[in-house]
């Protein structure tokens, strides 16, 4: 058993702690929990056969957990959008009425259907399995003995215990309570902490601020009130993505202009040149298909759910798929320090006794209060390690005052081993002492080296008396020294290198932090600002936020304030942490990041979950955000360029009154060569740059103008070779060498976009025009794809066009990049 099962595990000394417990006999209706149930709520927790009793009525919290889209969702959505539909009807058409090279277009959509749901359903594996590792294990007593149990396998009526940091899993009503302080602020809007009596009622989706306790489950499942909430709103897609709101304002422009386009090319085809009616269908579809970018849609799927893949072999669990992308638009990260720059352990590197203070009393007196909480946090638990509790008689704890982030210190009374009775507190120092205090000078010294310092003081009266920490007597300074993270510092020039601006916040004294992010190499960290002098305007606020880089001092509510003061400025904001204190911060911020060791209720709130507590994993998904922008704005620029190009032709085609140049075998082989087959390797490859906003102007600002100027290349080649070829064979010329034209503009506008060049670009380009060559050569080739040249004037023509309009393509990609920047 666990060092906390056997704390929690009912065999705690007699008067360790005071709880208010709810008396036996009471009753507690689900209905309305203010009240107690017909059976007696025992303290001892469910027996084994009442538990095994509930579990055959069903009364079992079998909520499922939602971390991704089920395999039908991830199915219906591959398969059934708007173009795999227009898509799907246009390919039956072409079955019936042209050679099956004419439908080769509808295999390669089954095909990259096909991709995008076994990329899609490898995520959520992914995904799935790393929600198993770092799901919540509340700790339930049963029989007396306390255990960690899956969230599932709670039953109505088990006793669930309670502490800093636990999130309340299932409805229930308090039935132990030991200064429990519970946030609902997730659920009701309100921010501050909501102290809990014996008999008040507690809502799944609230978790602990301070104190500890225990309640009855009265309501599980999907009755729960979390789960409720959960029914309305999936997990999968809170998180705010420019690139697939991008996508989808460019799909919502495209299929304006495909509906009328195709329309006017269907009516031009089949009645204004009354051709034969197979042949004018297939030209029609082969205008119409290519107008649509399915791919694209497909590739930003497939690309967010290979980086949920790679982040998943580094322990690192995407909770929300566009995550990846929002921490790559990140500007300022917000840093807690302990647990994210430093190691969760301490170690006491000295004691200093103040005004005459015994040291063997204070080691007594340490010794004491560790053995009063039974859920330390890590400054407590290094006091515990440093001074254990004795084997022998000990000091009786009559009232306990758990630490709260709030209050900056926790304390205790005793009954002492000669029956006199004494208060303690353990905090921070400047909380605890008035500022003229000699000891203050001591412990400024102190945290200048990065030491972290407690205040051990004496205090008079009743622990909850709100002026308990006035006139308390310094005691004893204890010096404790964090583990810095070895790889916290090389994680902090990566974000300074990349033009991320780092704030360090911490409860901590903001000199002590200020040292301790100076050792790590932080930018700035000697412009440290204790939060308790923070202006509370807004916009001064967000001023100091920019000014200071580490702050000392901050309260739970000021960390969210300091964020909205960034979010005020502009700023893409990712918030880190592992401590209750920064649940409000992380759920405000863009990108929350919690460690997997973190809170409960951290893990809940947060986009991304370090399952190795490792914060130099936030490098990697960076990485892959970067890569998955980058790339898929690159391959967007390919997929609407053929879109802008297929509309233009058939535009000029309904105004010229002439055959649509193209069967959809020759726009099949296009597709694949200049955009299908590049599109996805470039969209997988690594890729550093910078995340830049304006996802939709950027890709625009390419693709309307590389689309136009191959639009006008092909069919300035279309109409030539219409005036120069003669006879019943026409046609088929006059489509190869606008082919040919099309074929050259793409592959020049792929290079463009391939560039700057690494070796399997280059492999990747050439590889494209060498298969073009093959199918131009090989005879049975020619034939299946009706390509073939006829002389050698039009062909070189149709050469001499597309060099002309790729240096076209150059010309305005400069003066676009000049022009419109990014």
């Amino acid at each position: 058993m666990t060092q906390r099962a056997l704390r929690s595990s009912g065999e705690h000394t007699p008067g360790r702690r005071r709880l208010a417990r709810i008396d036996a006999g009471s009753e507690l209706d689900p209905v309305h929990p203010m009240k107690l149930p017909a059976t007696a709520v025992r303290t001892s927790g469910l027996t084994a056969a009442e538990v095994a009793e509930r579990i055959a009525r069903g009364e079992v919290n079998d909520v499922p957990v939602r971390s991704s889209r089920s395999v039908s969702e991830i199915v219906r959505a591959n398969v059934f959008t708007r173009f795999n539909l227009i898509i799907g009807v246009l390919w039956l058409i072409m079955l019936f009425v042209a050679p099956i090279q004419d439908s080769l277009f509808g295999f390669v959509i089954i095909a990259n259907t096909g991709i995008g749901i076994v990329q899609e359903w490898r995520a959520k594996k992914t995904l799935d399995s790393l929600a198993v590792i770092g799901e919540a294990k509340p700790m339930v007593r049963r029989d007396g003995v306390a255990a960690e149990i899956s969230t599932s396998e709670i039953v109505l009526g088990d006793l669930v215990e309670l502490g800093p940091g636990d999130k309340v899993v299932v409805d229930g009503a308090v039935v132990e309570a030991d200064n429990l302080e519970i946030d609902e602020s997730l659920l009701t809007g309100e921010a501050d902490p909501v102290l809990k009596q014996a008999g008040d009622p507690v809502m799944s989706g609230s978790f602990v601020v301070a104190g500890g306790g225990a309640f009855s489950a009265t309501k599980v499942g999907r009755e729960a009130y979390a789960a409720q909430l959960a029914e309305e709103a999936s997990r999968f897609t809170l998180v705010q993505s420019e690139l697939r709101s991008g996508i989808s304002t460019i799909l919502k422009y495209v299929t304006w202009m495909m509906v009328p386009t195709a329309i006017g090319l269907i009516i031009s085809q089949l009645v204004v040149k009354n051709s034969n009616v197979r042949d004018s269908i297939a030209r029609t579809v082969g205008g119409i298909v290519p107008m649509i970018p399915e791919g694209l849609v497909l590739l930003t799927s497939v690309a967010f759910a290979i980086g949920v893949v790679r982040l998943g072999r580094k322990q690192c669990l995407v909770q929300e798929l566009p995550a990846i992308e929002g921490l790559a638009r990140v500007d300022v990260v917000c840093l807690d320090k302990t647990g994210t720059l430093t190691e969760g352990g301490m170690d006491v590197t000295e004691v200093r006794p103040l005004n005459g203070a015994d040291d063997p009393y204070i080691r007594q007196v340490l010794s004491a209060l560790g053995a009063s909480d039974p859920r330390p946090n890590a400054s407590l638990q290094a006091i515990i390690d440093a001074y254990p509790s004795p084997n022998g008689e000990a000091w009786r704890c009559t009232e306990a005052l758990p630490f709260s982030s709030a209050r900056k210190y926790s304390g205790a009374a005793f009954v002492e081993t000669d029956g006199r009775s004494s208060t303690w507190l353990l905090g921070a120092p400047d909380v605890l002492l008035p500022d003229e205090d000699p000891a203050l000078g001591e412990v400024e010294q102190l945290n200048e080296q990065g030491l972290r310092v407690l205040l051990l003081a004496r205090a008079e009266g009743e622990l909850e008396g709100p002026e308990i920490a006035h006139g308390a007597v310094p005691t004893a300074l204890i010096v404790l020294e964090q583990r810095l993270r070895p790889d916290a510092g090389d994680t902090l020039r990566y974000f300074a290198d990349q033009r991320v601006a780092t704030k360090v916040i911490s409860g901590d004294n903001a000199v002590s932090v200020g040292a301790v992010a100076g050792k790590l190499g932080l930018p700035g960290a000697e412009h440290t600002l204790d939060a308790r002098r923070l202006p509370t305007d807004p916009d001064d606020m967000a001023t100091a936020m920019e000014e200071n880089a580490v702050f000392g001092r901050v309260t739970p509510q000021q960390k969210r304030e300091m964020v909205a003061a960034l979010q005020s400025r502009g700023h893409t904001v990712a918030m880190t942490g592992d401590g209750v204190n920064d649940v409000l911060a992380l759920k405000d911020a863009d990108i929350g990041v919690s460690m997997g060791s973190g809170s409960e209720a951290t893990r809940a709130v947060a986009q991304i979950v370090l399952l190795n507590n490792s914060f130099a994993t936030l490098p990697s998904v960076v990485a892959e955000g970067r890569r998955v922008i980058g790339n898929i704005t690159r391959v967007a620029t390919l997929f609407l360029t053929k879109t802008v190009y297929s509309v233009l032709l058939a535009i000029l085609v309904v105004c010229f009154q002439v055959e649509y140049p193209f069967l959809p075998r020759h726009l099949t082989l296009l597709s694949t060569l200049t955009i299908g087959v590049p599109a996805f390797f470039l969209a997988l490859a690594p890729n550093k740059e910078r995340a830049r906003p304006h996802f939709v102007r950027r890709v625009m600002r390419y693709s309307v103008p590389s689309g136009v100027i191959a639009g006008i290349a092909t069919f300035a080649t279309y109409l030539v070779a219409r005036h120069y070829y003669t006879g019943t064979e026409a046609l088929g010329a006059e489509t190869s060498a606008a082919t040919l034209t099309l074929f050259l503009v793409s592959m020049w506008v792929l290079a463009i976009i391939a560039r700057p060049y690494t070796w399997w670009r280059i492999v990747l380009v050439a590889s494209m025009g060498a298969a073009f060559l093959i199918v131009l050569m090989v005879p049975w080739l020619q034939n299946f794809f009706a390509l073939k040249l006829v002389g050698t004037v039009i062909p070189w023509t149709a050469v001499g066009i597309a060099v002309v309009a790729a240096a076209a393509l150059e010309f305005t990609w400069r003066l676009v990049s000049r022009r419109f920047p990014a």
